[in-house]
């Protein structure tokens, strides 16, 4: 008999997206998950937001339109509301792919040791919905994170890609020992600490397969204050003592790795234990695989 495949809670916090907000829902809703519980928190908006989410309101497990402390408060509002033992959240101009929770839920029901769980493959949706920029990053490891490699800071060597919050699922259990809260003191980079806190606990790994679209236009947050996101990354960094890699660094990482033997590059930091969960298509399964990257 199959295994029971996990409860999976989402949250979504909106605020005047019903530009977006419909399609948002459909890409969680029309995958049929058997166990989701899928809350919505709109910080009230004046756009249409209220009737999308009256059309949908048979499907969603909860929803609210109210004023509301900020994206992060509303999250963690949301989050409270919750029972699942996955949980993740989905801003409401960024969509699931139509495999997203079918491969997040059968990857954390084989393997206990994977405590959160990400992308290795970013994609980049236009304000249409249509991908136009994808990104391969190497996987990921706690030292560098605390070094800057999660963070897309332009012309710096050190810095592969951000962890795609939208694509990035935990354990319940995960979110409990790291303090069950989203920082308020944080108005953009409230995702990057929770890394932090995550990494303090587990490893973070990563899949081959998309599990999520990141839409780009005009309006969002990141892109306007995309320096305030940084500026708040890098504050982040500095609680646990740490700084993004100098330029000396960098330049280690990008010219020398490759000639440095084995055991050096350990130890001077230029290659790292990642983890990855792989799907084997001779053995039809997934597999955990940990390499020096």
């Amino acid at each position: 008999m199959p295994e029971k495949l996990p409860r999976i809670s989402i949250v979504t916090p909106s605020y005047n997206q019903g530009a977006f907000l419909e399609a948002t829902l459909q890409s969680v809703l029309n995958q049929n998950y058997p166990d989701l519980e899928y809350i919505v928190m709109d910080g009230g908006s004046a756009d249409g937001s209220l009737e999308i989410l009256q059309r949908y309101d048979r499907q969603l497990t909860a929803w609210v339109s109210e004023p509301d402390g900020g994206q992060y408060a509303a999250i963690h509002k949301g989050f409270s509301k919750t029972t699942g033992d996955i949980m993740a959240w989905l801003n409401s101009d960024d969509q699931y792919l139509p495999w997203t929770l079918q491969v997040v839920a059968e990857i954390f029901t084989q393997f206990p040791q994977v405590e959160w769980l990400t992308t290795l493959h970013h994609l980049v949706m236009d304000k249409r919905g249509v991908p136009v920029y994808a990104q391969e990053l190497p996987g990921f490891a706690r030292r560098p994170f605390f070094r800057g490699e999660n963070l897309a800071v332009p012309n710096q060597w050190y810095a592969t890609g951000f962890i795609m919050q939208e694509a990035t699922f935990w354990r319940r259990s995960l979110w409990d020992r790291a303090g069950a809260y989203l920082d308020p003191s944080l108005s953009l980079a409230g995702d990057f600490e929770l890394w932090a806190r995550f990494y303090q606990q587990a490893e973070l790994y990563g899949v081959s397969t998309p599990l999520a679209q990141f839409r780009s236009h005009e309006q969002q947050k990141s892109k306007q204050k995309f320096q305030q996101y940084i500026d708040e990354a890098k504050q982040v960094l500095s609680r646990y003592d740490r700084q993004p890699y100098t330029s000396l660094e960098s330049f280690l990482h990008r010219h020398l790795r490759p000639y440095v033997p084995f055991r050096m590059a350990v130890y001077l930091g230029l290659i790292h234990l990642r983890h990855f969960c792989i799907y084997r298509t001779n053995l039809e399964g997934w597999q955990i695989e940990i390499r020096w990257v």
